[in-house]
Parts: structure tokens; C-alpha cells; sequence
């Protein structure tokens, strides 16, 4: 009985660290084979421990510079989608325009529509425009894609701000760029850095909407699909590694500012 009633008390938070641990354990698997040295091309059954693709990680050929092309177009996406979808999200909790309700619709358009539509939609414009498929190209497609999500995000937040807090700033003869430097955008800034960073996410992440626009432009998951046909090198385990090692670190240090910032307000 005593073990029942602690099961009882402790079953949301055991269901909890056991879906948690569903949900890491292929990273802990990408983790544990990159320090596998396997004999043939594929990188699939443990063989032998090794740090040869720690030491080298750009052993195989056009990895890092695939790995810098996504990393380019994911900071530029992640700057144009921010910027746009704070100034959109703003517009959309703060002012009345004609087509207001219907904009708020066609928001949430791209989250529910498959890629592979929105894919063959965007090269379909790029085919008629003339353009050159290729770096732009996929910059442009991954702004459209991440838009939606950022908006979501900062919207979420500046519906939840106090109006009371701005207008106590107007009161004290705080002009608008004032009152927006030092009011609204440090109350909506957690919004736009968790739009920021989803964006960042998902245009590193894309696969289906850059291979449909790329051209000739490899993209570190075009470059991972393509290995997994002929081998995968150890050194993609590598790269996924650090990646979710610094996700894990920023949220570690975002968590750590946060109680600060709680304690000194204490």
C-alpha cells in the first residue's frame, strides 16, 4: 500500500520524465555513435569506441560548408522573419484595418498547410519570376515558411501586455520612441527571442521546402539525406551533437538569468 500511494502522488511527474526520456533518447543514440568508429559506410551498429570524428569534424568532404550554408540562412531568416513578424503581430493586436480577421486567418495558413504544397507553391512563383534558384531563393522561401510562426509567438505576448504600463510612461512625458524602447519592447522581448529562436529552428531544420527551391545549393539536411544513400559518416553524429549541446546550453542559461533577474525582484 505505501508504495501504491506513493505511485499515485508521483504519477504525473513519472509520466512526465518517462515521455522526457522517450523524447532525448534519439539524441542520446546520435550522441553515443559519434564516438563510434564503424568499418564500413554506414554508421548504424556500434563496432568500436572512438574521438577520430571529434578531432576532425569536417573530415568529410562539403559537410562544414553545407553546415555553414544552413547556419547563413537560418541567421538571415531568423533576422528578416523577426522583424517582420514583430511589426505584423504588433499591427494585428493594435490597430483596426479593413481585412483584419481575414489577415489573422491567412496567418496561420503556412503552420497548417504541408511544406510540400507550400514547396511546389514558392518554386512555381520563383519558375515564373525567372529567378535563379539558390542561396536567395532558399533565404526567401525559409522568411515565408518561419513568418507565420514568429508572428504566433509575439502575438501570444503583446496580447498579454498591460496597456496601463505605456500609458503610465506617456504620463511621465515619455515620447512614443521612448516609451516603446523602454516599455513594450522589453515586456514583448521573451516573445520575439522564443519567435527568433523557433525560426532559427526550423530553417536549420528544413528539408522539403529547400530542396525543392535549392538548385545547385546544398543545405546541411540536403547534404545529410544525400549520405544516408551512400554512408552516413560519423562526423553527422558530430554535428548533431554539438548542435542539441548548445540548445541544451542556452536554455540552461536562459533558465539561470531568469531565476536571477526573480530573486533580485524578490
Amino acid at each position: 500500500m505505501p508504495f501504491v500511494n506513493w505511485l499515485k502522488r508521483n504519477l504525473v511527474v513519472i509520466a512526465g520524465l518517462l515521455t522526457l526520456g522517450y523524447l532525448l533518447l534519439p539524441n542520446v543514440v546520435v550522441t553515443v555513435f559519434s564516438f563510434n568508429k564503424p568499418k564500413g559506410r554506414f554508421n548504424y551498429e556500434w563496432q568500436q569506441f572512438s574521438t577520430d570524428a571529434w578531432k576532425d569534424p569536417c573530415g568529410v568532404a562539403d559537410m562544414c560548408g553545407s553546415l555553414s550554408i544552413s547556419l547563413q540562412i537560418a541567421a538571415f531568416a531568423t533576422i528578416g522573419a523577426t522583424i517582420l513578424g514583430t511589426m505584423i503581430a504588433f499591427a494585428l493586436v493594435r490597430y483596426r484595418f479593413r481585412a483584419r480577421g481575414a489577415v489573422n486567418s491567412l496567418i496561420f495558413l503556412p503552420m497548417a498547410m504541408p511544406e510540400v504544397v507550400m514547396a511546389a507553391s514558392l518554386l512555381t512563383l520563383f519558375l515564373n519570376m525567372g529567378a535563379q534558384l539558390g542561396f536567395w531563393t532558399i533565404l526567401i522561401a525559409h522568411i515565408m515558411f518561419c513568418l507565420s510562426f514568429v508572428v504566433t509567438a509575439v502575438k501570444a505576448r503583446v496580447m498579454s501586455m498591460d496597456p496601463r504600463l505605456e500609458q503610465a510612461a506617456q504620463d511621465l512625458y515619455a515620447g512614443p520612441f521612448q516609451t516603446f524602447i523602454r516599455v513594450t519592447l522589453p515586456i514583448a522581448a521573451p516573445g520575439i527571442a522564443a519567435g527568433a529562436l523557433l525560426a532559427f529552428a526550423l530553417s536549420f531544420d528544413d528539408f522539403i521546402i529547400t530542396n525543392f527551391n535549392a538548385g545547385s545549393t546544398v543545405t546541411f539536411p540536403m547534404f545529410v539525406w544525400g549520405s544516408a544513400q551512400r554512408g552516413t559518416p560519423v562526423q553527422i553524429n558530430v554535428i548533431g551533437t554539438a548542435m542539441f549541446l548548445v540548445a541544451v546550453l542556452l536554455v540552461l542559461t536562459s533558465m539561470v538569468i531568469t531565476n536571477r533577474r526573480n530573486k533580485q525582484k524578490a
